[in-house]
């Protein structure tokens, strides 16, 4: 595909159009923060020159959009015991951000998309979802981090949510010509550089392919794809260049990046060094090995308990905390999240007006411990941490006694 560079100045908007002899493909640029880049995409939508729809949307986005009810069928023991909590709660944090703009702004949050789907309905389009799942795109970059810089991530989604304060006028001014999802990742990333190839660079390359995959397959002529304005560059330089196997790009930058393998033997390890630790204590005297015993348990369980107490665990949540976290730091296979967020879940099941409000509770820092699905991830999350603090205390503790 030859692509050249033909600006539509109106609305605030930019088009580039890439095309192969007969067929094209319209790169429409959105502001996020602009209601009239919805009327644009209508208004080219409506002129009948396009045989189908591009957004910049996953599956799972997509559905939230078309499906607002979709999230009441959410089976939280399912997320749970997939270890997708982290996830789960990562992803409603990055959408309470956005909410809190499109509050500011004034404005519906994805409209310009809503506008594309619906006209694309009206006009009896195709539409089809060009980004890559969300999912896979955080995990993707929280592996392209170093692990100080996550932790700052996860002290970044904590403050977006926590904070009330206006996005500043700089950050506006990005949302106006760049992509949302790097926007709020940006908002509170010290260096945005580990962030732009899983965001924005490898998220073209996708969606290029994405584009070229489906109008190779179903033979569409005119495409209109709506995107973010941050895209459409580095869209039209993938198209331009072209991409010999479309298929095996979408299926290279799906793949989940595998943890390695002295990471995935880390828990064992301590698991281990734990239990000789108890060994050598009885192995001096029982009166130490019960001692040892008795440390690990107050420690691990009590900070376990405390991460359900802050979380706004039911009392028995936080006592199963206590319980369970010292059994299960010596188990990697299981969790003390896993036990308590399902015990929560049983003891508080949520209602389906708890699923209705998330989005919006989510928006409010005290909306997290109202609501019981975000309580129960709370519960998931702190639980956890407190676990695995406890468990590197203790171990620290035990192994000073012993030597």
């Amino acid at each position: 595909i030859i692509a050249e560079s033909m600006p539509i100045q109106k609305n605030n908007t930019t088009s580039i159009v890439t095309s192969e002899q007969d067929a094209r493909v319209v790169l429409l640029g959105t502001a996020h923060v602009s209601r009239a880049s919805a009327e644009e995409v209508r208004e080219q939508l409506d002129s009948g020159d396009y045989d189908a729809v591009a957004v910049e949307l996953c599956n799972s986005r997509y559905l939230s959009l078309i499906d607002p009810d979709a999230i009441t069928r959410m089976d939280l023991f399912q997320v749970i015991r997939e270890g997708k909590a982290s996830m789960v709660a990562a992803q409603l944090a990055l959408s309470a951000y956005q909410q809190r703009l499109a509050e500011q702004f004034n404005i519906e949050p994805g409209a310009e998309q809503r506008q594309a789907i619906a006209q694309a309905q009206k006009h009896g389009l195709p539409v089809l979802l060009i980004d890559r799942d969300i999912g896979v795109t955080l995990r993707r970059v929280v592996a392209n981090v170093s692990w100080w810089k996550r932790a700052g991530l996860v002290g970044g989604l904590l403050a977006s949510v926590l904070s009330r304060e206006d996005v500043g006028e700089e950050e506006i001014e990005k949302l106006k010509e760049g992509d949302m999802l790097e926007t709020t990742f940006s908002e509170f990333a010290a260096e945005r550089k580990d962030l732009f190839d899983p965001l924005i660079a490898e998220r073209d390359r996708y969606m290029a392919a994405r584009i070229l995959k489906e109008r190779s397959e179903h033979g569409y002529r005119n495409i209109l794809a709506v995107i973010g304005a941050g895209h459409q560059k580095g869209i039209a330089e993938q198209l331009d260049r072209g991409i010999e196997d479309p298929a095996g790009v979408i299926r290279e930058l799906e793949v989940l990046p595998k943890k390695r393998k002295w990471l995935k033997m880390l828990p064992w390890v301590i698991a281990a060094l734990i239990i000789s630790g108890f060994v050598m204590g009885f192995s001096k005297s029982s009166a130490l090995g019960w001692n040892l015993i008795a440390e690990w348990v107050m420690i691990n369980g009590t900070l376990s308990a405390l991460g359900a107490l802050i979380a706004g665990g039911h009392i028995v949540t936080i006592l199963t905390a206590f319980v369970a976290a010292p059994l299960t730091s010596l188990n990697p296979t299981i969790g003390a999240g896993m036990v308590t967020g399902a015990v929560e879940t049983l003891l508080r099941k949520p209602r389906v007006g708890d699923f209705e409000s998330l989005r919006h509770d989510v928006t409010h820092w005290s909306g997290w411990w109202k609501n019981r699905v975000s309580r129960i991830l709370l519960v998931f999350l702190l639980s956890t941490l407190g676990s695995a603090a406890g468990t590197y205390i203790a171990g620290f503790r035990i192994f000073d006694k012993l030597f």
